[in-house]
């Protein structure tokens, strides 16, 4: 008996068994996140607020001078946006400054540095230039670098990690035309040779980010079946690819709303000979490589998203101090006065997570599935608001390219290409809502282990008889604890006022929300996989809450440091968070889902065909 409510087809099913065999089963080290959903506040594990490493910090310091120059002198965002090219004098440049090699490590010729550190780079280049940005983040996030520095065998990083200290791009192939977010649906297939040496590729990938140009690849296949208890499993294994290897065909250069210079298409594979030896992890470990691998590399976004919310909120302070409306400053006019400061407030925040998971990834004592995907979802989501505010306030300025407003004279910031630009990144390395299951899928981890004995009919009766009794004893001593009040912990008394007030209202809010968890596992059990508007408010709230968690400790630091107003910004994130906290506990109790939900129906069964009428299809 599956897990999984016995209603769903058996094709959905199987997908999320495939992808639950793939996923970290254990929690072997502390996670903020997943305590703060289950009612219970560790601030110690983020405060104090983690730094960056004295060393690592003037290293990067002195890099990102060097960046920053290069880049002013050498390359045009308009221009590659223009011509959908990165020109390869830039192409060289970066290489030289060994950009393609940022996080590898020094015994390899790279730059070494941390992913606190490549952060910041990626956050700089990310706020001047979206398609550069991407060039280098799916180079290295999580293109063939990431994955070879995780799970590499000697041989392998010898033979490859040095190619990239001299500029050699590389990708990662795993969409395919029917297998985007349900990888059981893969159909590239690595069938092994007869001596057993090598394995023949063939298949077609799709939205392969730098595939056009990548010298070296990560490649999912679909290797031989293996068969436990009678059953015949699906393997997906990922090989190292090299672009000299015959039979691999360059199909389709995709372009998008954004992201123009971008090297993004179609791949084929015609029986690509690949060495047994190219295999990274494992045969049939692919999948697991992909979301281990994906645990650090989406922590890109959210630095991009907070280099692109800092400049826009450049552009907002000089255009609402300079443009004048009905007699004063538009930035005095309390409409866009509010809009303002949801923009510095929402920055901060993002900057907050942002360094705070940065720094967990550096911390190999920390388990940051949770967070990582939490920092991704929150930065995309704010970023995008962000920049759709900042293009408001520009106006019919802000619609305009900047190309059109420098020929006529006027301040030319390309507010619409950051729009365009950064609107891929509620996509990109798990969408919105992929990101919202997977995130309600590990926080709900530790409810779901306890019962997954009871539901299995591979238990045998005297363990779930244990199990039953075992949990029991737990859920009798934790959940009458939700109710109890909350007490104010030494780490937060020692806050600055008001951001101990934030914090102990994250901690009665963590036990409120660990208590609306259980009470809805408890009234739906099985069928809470399907009930994704539950779960998404389940997942927006806990977001909430960290990210109020992160920007109090991220403030306290700041004015330690000296910069006393952090805290006002603090305040006023904490503040429009709580709101929206208070809202989605109300739509929790009150919604009108099911309506919602008939009238989804009846779209699908063309019931309202008629509202398509008078227009041209």
């Amino acid at each position: 008996m599956s897990m999984y409510d016995k209603n769903i087809s058996q094709e959905k099913l199987k997908s999320l068994e495939f992808a639950e065999a793939a996923r970290e089963m254990e929690w072997k080290a502390p996670s903020f996140a997943l305590k703060l959903f289950h009612g219970s506040l560790d601030f110690n594990l983020i405060h104090p607020f983690p730094k960056e490493d004295p060393e690592q910090k003037k290293a990067c310091d002195e890099y990102m001078v060097k960046m920053e120059k290069f880049l002013r002198e050498n390359l045009n965002p308009d221009e590659v946006d223009k011509t959908g090219e990165i020109p390869q004098k830039v192409y060289k440049g970066l290489a030289e400054l060994g950009a393609f090699a940022l996080k590898i490590p020094k015994e390899y010729d790279g730059q070494g540095f941390s992913q606190y550190s490549y952060n910041r780079i990626m956050h700089m280049v990310s706020s001047y230039c979206g398609s550069t940005a991407v060039l280098l983040s799916a180079h290295q996030s999580i293109g063939v670098p990431q994955p070879l520095k995780l799970f590499g065998t000697d041989e392998q990083k010898k033979k490859y990690l040095p190619r990239f200290a001299k500029g050699a791009v590389s990708a990662f192939a795993l969409t395919e035309p029917e297998a985007g977010s349900d990888p059981r649906n893969m159909t590239t297939t690595a069938t092994p040779t007869e001596d057993g040496k090598y394995f023949l590729l063939n298949g077609t990938k799709l939205w392969c980010t730098n595939g056009l140009i990548a010298d070296i690849m990560v490649v999912m296949a679909v290797t031989p079946p293996k068969i436990v208890n009678g059953r015949e499993i699906k393997q997906i294994t990922a090989f190292i690819v090299e672009k000299e290897y015959p039979g691999i065909e360059k199909i389709h250069r995709c372009t998008f709303l954004g992201l123009h210079g971008i090297q993004n298409g179609v791949i084929r594979f015609n029986n690509v000979k690949v060495p047994r030896e190219n295999i990274i992890l494992g045969e049939g470990e692919g999948l697991k490589l992909a979301l281990v691998t994906l645990n650090t590399g989406r922590l890109t976004l959210p630095a991009a998203s907070t280099g692109i919310g800092k400049w826009c909120l450049n552009v907002a302070r000089q255009w609402c101090t300079k443009r004048h409306q009905w007699g004063s400053a538009i930035g005095e006019h309390e409409a866009v006065a509010l809009k303002l400061s949801y923009i510095a407030s929402h920055t901060f925040a993002m900057d907050a997570v942002t360094w705070l998971t940065s720094a967990m990834a550096d911390d190999k004592h920390r388990d940051i599935r949770l967070e990582a995907a939490i920092a991704k979802f929150f930065c995309t989501e704010v970023s995008w608001n962000i920049v759709d505010t900042t293009l408001q306030l520009r106006g019919g300025q802000g619609y305009e390219t900047s190309a059109s407003l420098a020929a006529r004279g006027m301040d030319y910031w390309p507010v619409e290409r950051a729009l365009r630009d950064v609107r891929i990144n509620r996509i990109i390395e798990g969408t919105t809502d992929i990101m919202h299951l997977f995130i309600a899928r590990e926080a709900l981890d530790p409810h779901l282990s306890k019962i997954k004995p009871l539901l299995s009919g591979k238990t045998p009766m005297d363990k779930k008889l244990a199990a039953a009794a075992k949990m029991g004893m737990f859920y009798a001593g934790w959940y009458p604890g939700l109710w109890l009040p909350s007490g104010t912990s030494v780490e937060v008394t020692h806050l600055p006022t008001p951001l101990n007030q934030h914090m102990a209202y994250v901690q009665d809010a963590s036990k409120k929300l660990a208590r609306e968890t259980f009470h809805q596992m408890m009234k739906y059990q099985q069928k809470l996989e399907s009930k994704q508007s539950i779960l998404n408010r389940i997942v927006d709230i806990g977001t909430e809450l960290f990210a109020i968690s992160a920007v109090c400790s991220y403030a306290a630091m700041l004015s330690k440091d000296g910069q006393a107003n952090a805290v006002d910004l603090a305040d006023a994130f904490c503040g429009e968070s709580r709101k929206r906290i208070e809202n989605t506990f109300r739509e929790s109790a009150e919604n009108i889902d099911s309506t919602n939900l008939k009238v989804a129906k009846k779209i699908l069964a063309r019931d309202f065909e008629w509202m398509e009428n008078q227009i041209i299809k």
